[in-house]
Parts: C-alpha cells; sequence; structure tokens
C-alpha cells in the first residue's frame, strides 16, 4: 500500500493576512515503473555489441589471424608433402591432358620417372647409414682421443710436468660438460616455447599468401583495385565465376590451372590472353557473367571486354588498366596534319584507336553506314569526322541533312551541295526530296553506257529517328515518315541502299536510341558499317549491330552513358577486326566544332566553290543562263561535268537528265560557250557575266523601245 503525500498549495486568490487558512491538498503516489526485464536489457546490449563498429573490427582481427594460423599449417603441410611425394608431377600431368598437350604431360611424366628412381636411391642410402654412422663415430672419437693424448704428451715434455699430458683430454671434457649444462638450462623454456614459435611461423605464412576469408582481410587487402593481371589471378577470377563444371576441371588442375592460359600480353591500356575452356563449359557461360569475372579480376565491368576468337572452346579477355579508358586519346590527325588529303577508293579515314592502343581506320569505299546510340553520346560528332576526312577528297558531293538543326554541321555550307538544317515536317519533306533526288540521280546512273565511272555522292542524315517518326502526309496520302512500303523516306533509303553503292550513292545515318518504330528493319540491315554507342538494352544492341555480332561479344549497352562518349563498338569489314571477332571496340578521336570548322575551310580551299543549297525547290519556270551562273559561282572557269551536276543539284526536275549537248545548246550565240582549258572543257565565269549583261541590256532595249 502506497503512501500518500502531503502538499501544501497557496491559493490562487491569497486572503487577506490573518484570514484565509493554509489549504492541504492529498495526492496519492503515482503507481512506480515496470521494470525491464533483464533479458530484455541483455539483448539490447547484445545487439548493440554486435553492431558496434569496433566489435566488428575485432571479430574480423580474430577470424583473420586464426585462418593466418590455420591455413598456414595447411599450406606448410601441402608443400611437405608434394615435396616428399610425386603430387606436384601428377598435377601437371593431369593439367596437360586436361588441355590436350601431350608433348608436356609425356615431359611431366618422364620428370616424375626420375624423381622416383632418386626417392629410391636415398631411401636404400638410408639403409646403410647406421651402420657407417656407427663405424664413423668409432673411428672418429679413437682418433680424437688419441690425437688429444699425443697433444698432451707434447705439452708434457715442453713443460717438464707430466701431468700435462692429461690437460687436453681434461679440457675437452669440461667443455662437454658446459655444453650438457646450457642445453639443461635452455632444454625447459624452449620445450615452451617451442610450439608458440611454431604457430608464429604457420602465421606468417598464412599472412604473407593472405590465406583468409576475404570478408576478414584488411580494407587495404580487400580493395586490390588496380594490381597487375598475373596467370594466378585469372586462374582464380574464373575459379571464382560460378561455373560448376570449370570449377571442377581447374580443382582436378590443381596449381597448373594456369595451363588454360595463353601468355598475358600487353595490349594498349591493358593485357590480353586467351583462355581454352575445360570440357563441359561453354564460351556463353563466361560472357554472361562479365561483371562477374571483372570484379574477380578487381576491374570495373567496363573495363573488362569479352570475344570470341577463331579458335574452339575458347575465349578472348582484354582487361584494361584501372582507370585507363577514362584517359581521352589525343587529337585526331586532321586536327594536327593539315597536309592531310583523302582517296575514297583507296584511303583509310582515321578514327580514333581500339583497345589495344593501335590506330583505328575504316574504309568507306561502297559502303552504307550506321551509327547509333543514346542521345548526347558522340554520334554525330563520330559521323561528322569521317565526312570530314572524306571532304578532302575534292572529287566527292556531299548532300546533307540535319534534321536537329544546333548547328553541327554548318561548317559544310560552301562545301555539300545541299544543306537542309532543322528539326520541323517541313525540314524532313526537303530530306525526303533530297534523298528521292539521290534515287533519281543513282537511277541516271545505273542506266549510264557500262565502264561509266561516277564521282561518289553520300547522302548524309542526321537525326534519322525524325524522318522515320514523321507524321506528314503528301498531296496523295502518302506518308513522309514510318516504316510501310508506301513511306516516301523508307522507300528511297531502301532503294538507295539496294544499288546505289554500285554507282557510288551512298547513304550514312546517324540516329537515336533503336527500336523497330525508328529504325526500322530493312533499313539498318541495309548498312555495311554498323556502329553504336552506349545503349540501354541488349535488344537495342542487337538492333545496332546484329544478332551476329553482339553473339560474338559486342556489347554497346554496356558502355557507360555519359563516361564513355565517343566509344563505338564497330561491326564492318571495313575496319581491322581481330581474327575470330565480329566487332570491334574503337574510342574515336574528339574534333570540336572549332577544329571541325578549320578542317572544313582546308576541304573548301581544294574546291572551286560550291554553291550550297539549304531548301529543295521544285515546280519552278527555270532561267538556265541565271542557273549556270549560280552554280558557276565566284571561281574563275567550271568544268563542264561539275556544272552539269551542281545544275542537277539544283533543281533535279529541270535539270536532272541534262547533258553536255542540254549545255551547250543553252550557251551558244551568247558569248559563254563552252572552250577548252588545259585540255578539258570549261565554263568562264567572266563570260557567263557579259552574257547575262548583254541579255539584261537587250531586255531593257526592247522595252523601251
Amino acid at each position: 500500500m502506497s503512501e500518500n503525500v502531503v502538499h501544501l498549495h497557496k491559493p490562487t486568490d491569497p486572503p487577506a493576512p490573518g484570514t484565509g487558512p493554509t489549504v492541504l491538498t492529498v495526492v496519492p503516489d503515482a503507481p512506480p515503473a515496470r521494470p525491464v526485464p533483464l533479458w530484455v536489457r541483455s539483448g539490447r546490449a547484445v545487439k548493440t555489441a554486435v553492431t558496434h563498429e569496433t566489435t566488428r573490427a575485432t571479430a574480423r582481427a580474430v577470424a583473420r589471424h586464426a585462418s593466418y594460423t590455420f591455413n598456414g599449417g595447411r599450406i606448410v603441410a601441402r608443400r611437405t608433402w608434394d615435396g616428399k611425394t610425386g603430387s606436384r608431377y601428377e598435377r601437371m600431368i593431369r593439367a596437360a591432358e586436361a588441355a590436350g598437350n601431350l608433348e608436356a604431360a609425356e615431359e611431366w611424366e618422364e620428370r616424375l620417372t626420375r624423381f622416383r628412381a632418386a626417392r629410391h636411391h636415398r631411401r636404400m642410402d638410408l639403409l646403410h647409414s647406421p651402420v657407417e654412422a656407427a663405424k664413423g663415430v668409432a673411428v672418429g672419437t679413437g682418433m680424437g682421443i688419441g690425437g688429444l693424448v699425443a697433444l698432451g704428451v707434447v705439452m708434457a715434455i715442453a713443460t717438464k710436468d707430466v701431468t700435462a699430458v692429461v690437460t687436453p683430454l681434461m679440457a675437452t671434457i669440461e667443455f662437454i660438460n658446459l655444453m650438457i649444462t646450457i642445453v639443461h638450462v635452455v632444454w625447459g623454456p624452449l620445450i615452451s616455447l617451442g610450439p608458440f614459435f611454431a604457430l608464429l611461423a604457420l602465421w606468417a605464412v598464412g599472412s604473407k599468401q593472405h590465406a583468409a576469408p576475404q570478408w576478414a582481410l584488411p580494407a587495404k587487402v580487400r580493395n586490390s583495385e588496380g594490381e597487375p593481371i598475373t596467370p594466378s589471378i585469372v586462374v582464380k577470377a574464373l575459379r571464382d565465376l560460378g561455373v560448376p563444371a570449370l570449377r571442377n576441371a581447374i580443382k582436378e588442375m590443381g596449381d597448373a590451372g594456369a595451363s588454360m592460359l595463353s601468355p598475358i600480353v600487353i595490349a594498349g591500356c591493358g593485357v590480353e590472353v586467351d583462355v581454352t575452356l575445360p570440357s563441359g563449359v561453354s564460351t556463353n557461360e563466361i560472357q554472361q557473367r562479365r561483371r562477374k569475372l571483372a570484379e574477380n579480376l578487381a576491374r570495373h565491368e567496363h573495363e573488362v571486354f569479352i570475344t570470341i576468337p577463331t579458335a574452339a572452346r575458347t575465349v578472348r579477355l582484354w582487361v584494361a588498366e584501372s582507370g585507363a579508358l577514362d584517359e581521352p586519346i589525343g587529337p585526331s590527325p586532321l586536327v594536327t596534319d593539315e597536309t592531310m588529303t583523302a582517296d575514297y577508293t583507296k584511303g583509310r579515314a582515321p578514327w580514333g584507336q581500339d583497345l589495344r592502343g593501335d590506330a583505328a581506320t575504316i574504309s568507306l569505299y561502297q559502303r552504307h553506314l550506321l551509327i547509333t546510340g543514346l542521345s548526347n553520346q558522340g554520334k554525330t560528332a563520330a559521323l561528322r569526322a569521317l565526312a570530314l576526312w572524306l571532304a578532302l577528297d575534292r572529287s566527292v558531293e556531299f548532300w546533307m541533312g540535319d534534321l536537329k538543326g544546333a548547328g553541327d554541321w554548318a561548317m559544310f555550307d560552301g562545301l555539300a551541295t545541299k544543306l537542309i538544317q532543322g528539326p520541323t515536317d517541313d525540314h524532313v519533306i526537303q530530306v525526303t526530296e533530297m534523298a528521292e533526288d539521290a534515287v533519281d540521280e543513282m537511277n541516271r546512273r545505273l542506266q549510264a553506257p557500262p565502264g561509266t565511272m561516277f564521282p561518289l555522292l553520300v547522302v548524309t542524315v542526321d537525326e534519322a529517328q525524325v524522318a522515320f517518326m514523321c507524321p506528314a502526309v503528301d498531296e496523295d496520302k502518302r506518308p513522309y515518315g514510318g516504316s510501310k512500303a508506301k513511306s516516301r523516306y523508307f522507300t528511297a533509303v531502301r532503294k538507295i541502299h539496294n544499288q546505289g553503292r554500285a554507282v557510288n550513292v551512298l547513304m550514312w545515318q546517324g540516329t537515336q536510341d533503336p527500336t523497330d518504330q525508328n529504325l526500322p528493319k530493312l533499313v539498318r540491315e541495309g548498312a555495311h558499317t554498323r556502329a553504336s554507342l552506349a545503349l540501354g538494352t541488349e535488344s537495342q544492341a542487337r538492333m545496332a549491330l546484329g544478332d551476329k555480332a553482339v553473339d560474338g561479344g559486342a556489347a554497346p549497352n554496356l558502355l557507360r552513358p555519359g563516361l564513355d562518349k565517343g566509344t563505338l563498338v564497330v561491326a564492318s569489314d571495313g575496319i581491322a577486326i581481330p581474327a575470330g571477332q565480329a566487332s570491334i571496340t574503337v574510342r574515336t578521336h574528339y574534333i570540336s566544332t572549332e577544329d571541325a570548322t578549320t578542317v572544313a575551310d582546308r576541304a573548301k580551299a581544294l574546291r572551286d566553290g560550291v554553291t550550297t543549297l539549304h531548301a529543295i525547290e521544285r515546280g519552278e519556270d527555270r532561267d538556265p543562263l541565271a542557273d549556270i551562273a549560280a552554280v558557276v559561282g565566284d571561281a574563275s572557269r567550271v568544268l563542264t561535268q561539275d556544272v552539269l551536276k551542281r545544275l542537277a543539284a539544283l533543281n533535279a526536275d529541270a535539270y536532272g537528265k541534262w547533258s553536255f549537248i542540254d549545255l551547250k545548246r543553252v550557251l551558244d550565240g551568247t558569248g559563254a560557250e563552252p572552250y577548252k582549258s588545259d585540255g578539258r572543257m570549261v565554263i568562264g565565269r567572266d563570260r557567263l557575266a557579259r552574257a547575262l549583261a548583254n541579255r539584261d541590256n537587250k531586255g531593257s532595249a526592247s522595252t523601251s523601245g
């Protein structure tokens, strides 16, 4: 029963002095708090102790040092057993047989035979050693005592003291007694400390080999990022990959698991090694575990590339130095070499470097091109770099459509015959009509006499997904975009893909985030050179590069968006790809807009001047003489063939089928007729200007009359 407590309170409004009594209030005590059970407090204490960092560190240290001692004993026992028996040779034989190297197996078997013969001789010698040792001791003791007595006789003669005869013998006995005394004193502590020193030696062996669970090792040991790649590290990474057949095969091989490996060679900013897999392990089982393999090698996933060479049951690993892929590769030769020129038929464009650090150059001869990837990964820069190199061949003509319209291709103004820039449906319509004009030019070339040679015409469309997804339709209800047979842009691209390369009309496209809607299957499979920057999924990688390349190890979906800008996975016969591989990874040179403008200016200097059209004009009445003067531009004279080509680019409907006869017909009688210069027919700018001036003067005179 709880006691009551008396509390003294003052009234709220105290009465006058001497009139009001003091108020006494009796308040019972509150019930006491319930005590916390002991087991609850103990559990909380244990939980706190377990989760405390100091406790965890202590537990790791205890487990680590205990493992060092235990596993050190295992290592010493294994080494002793290997030294006393032929188990090492037997493991080597099994490894050689597993690798199919019968010559190595025979060599190890011969070594095992020699080892066993030598061991037999040693054992036979041990059978006779006790008798020989006893004889040796007896002879040695007799000779020793005799020698001491002889020494004593010499001393006695010298000192003339007979007792000196036994002095050397007594000194020897006293020395032996001293040794026995020392051993007697030291033996006890040695017996006590011997096990401790033995455990310390085992701990030292285990510590040197880091023979402890990974979680118990110190942080600096666990973080082995960037350590050199050695055969033992590669074998251990493969063993811990989670493939039972591979793990068991390596276990059977023992320390000789490295026999699966080819020599590890330096390859650019990393190393390369071929791994011959044991029977029962397929190459795709390794490819599917790329991240785990990279982590086992103390690398990030993007720093390990797995490809399939020609050898059966073999994977090729390329492992980068830690952080090396984040370093820039240097400027493009287009920027550093101002004397560089291009040759479309025989030359190769400098594009970047492969993972081995070798220059990656690509042939563009008669190859349609497709580059794809996520937005802002360097697609335009990679495509533009190839166009800039090709522009240094003055015979190449460009028709360009930039459906982003941000000025990335503005430096081709005055270099490209047609340049359409903008993201709207009107721009898509003009790009579509440009592609249809290219089809007409292709058909004209196909109908030319056999053996006729044509200069290269490159039709480039950047951000092509805008064209494929355009909803606009023409007056005949035919859509400009889409992937159906009646789609105008799709149809034009397919026609160029089908027959364009035969007459040097090529289609280059750059597109984002490929899907069946913005990059139809027939269009992407029509490109001879397919390249991809970082993508989101494997299905997109298959759309970009094809199943063969992805099945062979191509993985643009594993590139890091934003971090691997400009890194391309390329599938093409125009670039040097290691034998047996279906693709190659290229780190492209970055050419800034300013540098691209400089290169484009060099390309313009190689030409006589190009009039760039920024819109496709159709259905208008033309003034042929004025149009000829416009396409000649500021050049003093232009080849008649180039004039015809520029007229066709200006208006395909009006001039697409013109020949030299049509051109001569218009100019006859004007004073601007074609004439020969250096053995070739040309048209002069000044003559055209006089012809136009005379015509205008005559027109004015007739009007005034």
